[in-house]
This record gives structure tokens, C-alpha cells and sequence, in this order.
């Protein structure tokens, strides 16, 4: 069942698209919340994040590929780790490593799915470890079922935030598709391979991969040097 606070996020929710700030956080026991959506039923582009812990966390994902957040949307169902520091390399050898400065403790991804369609993944962090209480769980679902009717329902209503708000029609990650792009027709190559390219390039060097994108878009770094070119990141071990 859900609480009387979460009824009334998701009832204005509903009725006007406010933005999803600190309450809404608050109920679900956590410190940071993002929403991203599914691209090709694949990658997930952010939508929203309420801060730039939550941004940085979904950067690193989608420069690794891998978290728990790739894996909400490919097995389509809910991906914990309510204490990061237990959860150990194995499972996510590189994103381990690569979020030991962010302050996240517990991460807690939730697809936004209905049936045989996944629209995209909701994400929780929190700077301490522990599992979700019951009744945040439950908010949570509450949550991760009223966004995903949303964004099945169209883009007449938008979810946007007070912080890390994007304008309208613009994508958190629009500089690396263009990047991307221009990396395929540069290179010669597919789409995704170039996609690869860019990423290991951002995560050898320890770079955002939004900072490697426009370095791209304006010309100062080309990506055909042979010593631009490092080994991709791992393969997540299954």
C-alpha cells in the first residue's frame, strides 16, 4: 500500500508533471533520484536527476555498460545493491572501481516496464548502506508504475526537476550521439562501434564521457590516432 506522501506525489504526478525534488526522495529513504529512458531498448538516456551524484552515477554506466541499471532494463526486473561495498568486483568489475569517489552506498534501480515493454529505468542512491524499509519499497513500485504509464502515455506532460533540468527537447547525453556521428562517418564505422571507441576513450582516461564528446564536436580530439586508441572497457562477467 502506499503512503499518504507518495499518493499525493503521484496524485500532482498525474495532474500537473511537478518536478520529483527532495520529498519524493525523502519517502523513498534515499538521497538521489534519476529517471532515464530506454534508446533502442538498449541504452538508457537521462531524463531527470535530482543532482549531480545521480548524473555522474548514470555517466558511468553508460560509459561502462555495465551497473545495475543496464541490468533493470535487460532482465527487466529490479537491480539492488544496498550495500556497494559488499557487493564486491565480480558482478560489476569496472563500475566498482570507477564510483569509489561518488558518496553511494546503496543503489536501488527499478525498470519502468509494463508487460513485454521496457521504457526505461528508475534509480535510487543513497550515501549509506541498507536495504529499502518495506513501505519504501512499495512507494517505489508505486513510483516506477505511474512513470512508466507516463511515458507510454506521451510527451504532453514532462518530468522535470528544479535541479539537472534540461531544456525542452534536449537530451543529457545530446553532445554524445552527435559525437558519436561524427566518430562513425571520421572512422568509417557502425554506429555502435563508434560508440565502443568513444567510450574507451572516456573511460582510459579517466574522462566524463560528455567531456570526450565535446572535445570531439569542436574539433580538438580525433579518435583515428592509434594512440587515442585503448583497449575497450571489459565485458561484465555474467
Amino acid at each position: 500500500m502506499l503512503s499518504p506522501e507518495m499518493t499525493a506525489i503521484l496524485r500532482d504526478l498525474h495532474d500537473v508533471g511537478p518536478p520529483l525534488g527532495a520529498d519524493c526522495a525523502s519517502v523513498l529513504g534515499i538521497d538521489d533520484l534519476v529517471v532515464s529512458l530506454a534508446v533502442n531498448g538498449q541504452i538508457t538516456e537521462q531524463l531527470w536527476s535530482s543532482g549531480k551524484t545521480g548524473s555522474a552515477f548514470e555517466d558511468l554506466q553508460f560509459t561502462l555498460g555495465e551497473g545495475p541499471g543496464p541490468d533493470a532494463l535487460r532482465c527487466r526486473e529490479a537491480a539492488f545493491a544496498p550495500d556497494v561495498a559488499a557487493t564486491g568486483p565480480p558482478r560489476w568489475p569496472n563500475l566498482i572501481a570507477a564510483m569509489a569517489h561518488l558518496p553511494i552506498r546503496a543503489v536501488f534501480c527499478l525498470p519502468l516496464a509494463l508487460g513485454g515493454i521496457t521504457v526505461g529505468v528508475l534509480t535510487g542512491l543513497r550515501s549509506t548502506p541498507g536495504h529499502m524499509t518495506g513501505q519504501e519499497m512499495d512507494d517505489a513500485l508505486g513510483l516506477a508504475a505511474a512513470l512508466t504509464l507516463q511515458s507510454l502515455g506521451g510527451a504532453e506532460k514532462r518530468i522535470d526537476g528544479q535541479e539537472d533540468t534540461l531544456p525542452r527537447g534536449e537530451l543529457h547525453r545530446a553532445v554524445v550521439h552527435q559525437a558519436t556521428g561524427m566518430l562513425s562517418v571520421q572512422l568509417a564505422l557502425p554506429l555502435s562501434e563508434a560508440l565502443l571507441r568513444l567510450r574507451a576513450y572516456a573511460f582510459s582516461r579517466d574522462r566524463p564521457i560528455t567531456a570526450a564528446a565535446e572535445d570531439v564536436v569542436s574539433r580538438r580530439l580525433r579518435l583515428d590516432d592509434d594512440r587515442s586508441r585503448p583497449d575497450p572497457p571489459k565485458e561484465p562477467r555474467g
